[in-house]
């Protein structure tokens, strides 16, 4: 009987896990406009976008503009915009509304100060009137004590109605409980609890009716209906205090999910010192944006082995269990390794369409739609890390003349070759079709015909037509150039031999 009970546990605990694995979530991502997206707030991005995608939930996009001194429209833009290159499409938020805005904390100020008078009303929370210069001195005496921090000595915490002065201004403090415990069961991190004495009446709103970070947060989250929070691990801190403030007001807190930092290669927290930590200036030097994705999120979560992801694939494998409790390293290697097998990955129409503004950026007018200039973004790719690179590699193609490598005509273009380089210039003026099999038949014939070695000639050749050493296979790039071009610049260098 013991045995048939265990075996139906198992069963329901496993269509439980089943049922929350399909539970359509809510989640948000909650940025401040002070500047740009850091890789850190685009990977906690990511895997909100993920879990709402996966489970056919929500992902919401909320903006945390209380600090209006270093808050600013270009930097909101400058996010949003780095949001729309990752293609982490919001489904509420800034552009797109929704029936829980406003999506801007500013423009929810009445909201707060209605919950934070439901609070003093119902005695969880009450109105603080200490000045600045109390708290100094209080905060003075009790480091000089030997203190190791400053803790509000809750002065108007248990004050009636009779002794509020009606003449000086307040802030709303939370009435944190004075003994037990406040925690929760982390989907990254293990159980975690705090003692309550530990913690202090904070501050929830201020004088001016502006909240303080944890206030702002869980009254949106409670009215937004986010069922999840995910965030970096820095926020743990954060966390009991915003648990109390659920349990002011009565409602269930979501689940909590604390993501591990991202760190530089000597272990200490992601810094501009150990590289770009801004998603646009990964942007602007021409990553694919599938490619970045894809490293941000292993970077903290794995599924087995495997390195490599589509867009879709990470949706269907995603999960918080795999999440890392330790930091994740920052390594430029894997970054680069990444990001060149997504640029492979890319469709040649979508690879040139994605390379056409580093092109324009060299002075060329080609259209991305162009023939010629697909083929140039295919044959090219393999040898590419960055979309910049693409637009280098292809730039001899349509630059007439080509920028020269005076190091490998030197090397290469000399007397001893003038011969071999003007045979093969008559015989790839006749071969037909002008494509890459067709050329090489006849070159192998010509090369048995006249007992020479492919490096008698190639690199001769691969120099006059593009000015380089270094290309991809000669007869894909001869095919692409074209007949005339081809013509018009083994004339050239033979002409340059004397």
């Amino acid at each position: 009987m013991g045995r048939a009970c265990g075996g139906v546990k198992r069963l329901l605990s496993a269509r439980a896990m089943q049922e929350q694995r399909v539970q359509k979530e809510r989640v948000r991502f909650a940025p401040s406009p002070t500047g740009y997206l850091h890789i850190g707030g685009a990977r906690t991005a990511l895997y909100n976008w993920l879990w709402a995608r996966k489970t056919g939930g929500t992902f919401v996009l909320r903006i945390e503009d209380t600090d209006q001194e270093r808050s600013t429209a270009e930097s909101l833009q400058a996010i949003l915009d780095s949001m729309t290159w990752l293609g982490l499409d919001w489904d509420e938020g800034p552009g797109k509304g929704g029936d829980h805005g406003p999506y801007s904390q500013m423009e929810r100020l009445a909201i707060y100060r209605d919950y934070a008078d439901r609070m003093v009303r119902e005695g969880t929370a009450y109105r603080c009137y200490a000045t600045k210069d109390e708290i100094d001195a209080e905060k003075a005496r009790q480091l000089a004590s030997g203190a190791k921090a400053y803790r509000y000595p809750g002065w108007w915490r248990d004050k009636t109605e009779k002794d509020r002065p009606s003449d000086r201004p307040y802030v709303i403090r939370l009435k944190v409980p004075e003994s037990g415990t406040t925690g929760w069961d982390d989907l990254v991190k293990v159980r975690i609890d705090f003692s309550n004495a530990e913690l202090q009446d904070q501050v929830i709103m201020r004088s001016d009716g502006v909240p303080l970070y944890n206030f702002g947060c869980v009254i949106d989250d409670v009215t937004m209906e986010i069922t999840l929070v995910a965030r970096g691990d820095d926020h743990m801190i954060n966390t009991p205090i915003q648990l109390l403030l659920y349990r002011a007001l009565g409602v269930p807190a979501p689940k909590m999910a604390h993501l591990s930092m991202i760190l530089g290669m000597d272990g200490k927290k992601m810094s501009k010192r150990h590289g770009e930590v801004s998603v646009e200036l990964y942007r602007d030097q021409g990553y694919v944006a599938d490619g970045l994705l894809n490293y941000l999120a292993r970077l903290g979560w794995s599924h087995g082995d495997d390195e490599i992801f589509t867009r879709d694939e990470l949706v269907q494998k995603f999960d918080w269990a795999h999440c890392s409790r330790e930091g994740a390293r920052w390594d430029p290697k894997k970054l680069a390794h990444v990001q060149s097998t997504h640029l492979r990955m890319l469709p040649k129409e979508k690879l040139a369409a994605e390379a056409a503004p580093f092109v324009a950026k060299s002075g060329l007018r080609v259209s991305p739609s162009d023939p010629r200039y697909v083929e140039a973004c295919e044959i090219v790719k393999n040898r590419a890390t960055l979309l910049a690179d693409v637009a280098d590699m292809v730039d001899y193609f349509f630059r007439e003349p080509p920028t020269v490598d005076e190091k490998a005509v030197a090397k290469f273009l000399v007397p001893g070759v003038k011969e071999n380089l003007q045979a093969f210039r008559d015989l790839i003026a006749t071969v037909e079709p002008f494509e890459r099999h067709a050329m090489e038949i006849a070159v192998n014939a010509w090369m048995e015909e006249r007992k020479l070695a492919f490096k008698d000639y190639a690199q001769a050749v691969r120099v006059a037509v593009s000015g380089r050493s270094a290309t991809p296979g000669l007869y894909e790039v001869l095919e692409v150039l074209g007949r005339e071009l081809v013509l018009k610049r083994l004339d050239g260098a033979i002409a340059r031999i004397g």
